[in-house]
């Protein structure tokens, strides 16, 4: 069933970045989709179907993979499912990435030209498209020189196997000497930085986002609700109230849930229920509001977690509410920039 024949939602569009095209000022994540093989709680496709139909139907249309989630049935999902909900690839803006290992081989993996040439080829593939609208770099690669990344997604920019490209999870300054390079070479330049941004880790404000603000580059934060911490479903100390993700996902664990954490997910709770919403929802309305923002990058592995987020598009937080939310905030160490 095509947009045009299905029950849909009016959505305001946003632009991506400063480029022009348009996107929905959510953007669907779909990690969350491909093989339990790969991580215990992600949804396989009949599971992922209804979601995936009802995003379609409310008026998304930026649906972001990887490569690597569930070593490429992400992105064969991703393509089938798109495929049936909306056959018009005009209407989609579909974006995937490159960088992490795909295989025990060496050069199965980073930011060389021979890995970026042979990695484009196989998400179309997967993807079953003849191109993506957005190209992102998953990771910085420590071991190639960004003038031959740059020149690589250049080439499959003017090859028309990718519209945009864009970045992710980098320190600041290794963030400005690409787009350096790309601009003193008139190269195709990052238009996005898809990088770790939420209410309890802001570390991103110190330097990517006025950077990004500086060049003109949209965030397309990932993790906008820390995991699932942000909801308020999980306790202090309290490992019985872990989703199956959230017991499963040592990456995760990593990240968050120091107890200072905490203190901004009461402070989110305080203000949801003043609103009569939901924590989610003042998590991505207090996200929505940032002028860095194009669309934050959220995960649904259930339907009403996929409403929870269409609903935050219709909360507008006062200056007074914002500034209760962040004044909980602890600095923490840089982190998310691994894999």
């Amino acid at each position: 069933m095509g947009m045009s024949e299905a029950k849909t939602t009016s959505i305001p569009t946003v632009n991506l970045g400063w480029t022009g095209a348009r996107i929905s000022p959510l953007c669907l994540g779909m990690m969350t989709y491909g093989n339990k093989k790969w991580r215990e709680w992600v949804l396989e496709e009949d599971e992922a179907r209804p979601i995936v139909k009802r995003a379609v139907e409310a008026g998304i249309n930026f649906f972001d993979t990887a490569d690597i989630y569930s070593v490429g049935d992400s992105e064969c999902i991703t393509g089938k499912l798109l495929r049936e909900f909306q056959p018009r690839r005009e209407e989609l803006v579909l974006a995937t990435k490159v960088y992490q290992p795909m295989s025990e081989g060496a050069n199965d993996r980073g930011l060389s030209r021979k890995h970026i040439m042979a990695s484009i080829d196989a998400s179309l593939k997967r993807l079953g498209v003849d191109y993506v609208d957005l190209y992102q770099i998953h990771r910085f690669d420590n071991e190639t020189p960004i003038e031959e990344t740059c020149e690589a997604l250049h080439d499959v920019v003017k090859a028309g196997k990718a519209l945009y490209l864009g970045a992710s999870s980098m320190y600041a300054w290794q963030f400005q000497k690409m787009l350096h390079f790309q601009r003193e070479n008139h190269l195709a330049r990052f238009v996005t930085m898809q990088n770790h941004y939420n209410l309890v880790y802001r570390e991103e404000e110190r330097e990517m986002i006025p950077l990004c603000l500086d060049q003109k580059v949209g965030c397309i934060p990932w993790s906008p609700l820390a995991r699932g911490l942000l909801t308020g479903s999980r306790k202090r100390g309290d490992a019985r109230s872990e989703t199956l993700r959230a017991k499963t996902d040592a990456y995760a664990h990593s990240l968050y849930e120091n107890d200072a954490d905490f203190d901004v997910v009461d402070r989110v709770i305080e203000i949801a229920d003043a609103r009569h919403a939901k924590p989610a929802q003042v998590a991505l309305a207090w996200m929505l509001s940032k002028p860095a923002v194009s669309a934050p990058i959220v995960g649904a592995s259930k339907l009403y977690q996929l409403e929870d987020a269409l609903t935050a598009l219709e909360l507008k937080l006062t200056p007074e509410e914002i500034d209760r939310l962040e004044e909980p905030y602890k600095p923490h160490p840089v982190l998310g920039h691994s894999y």
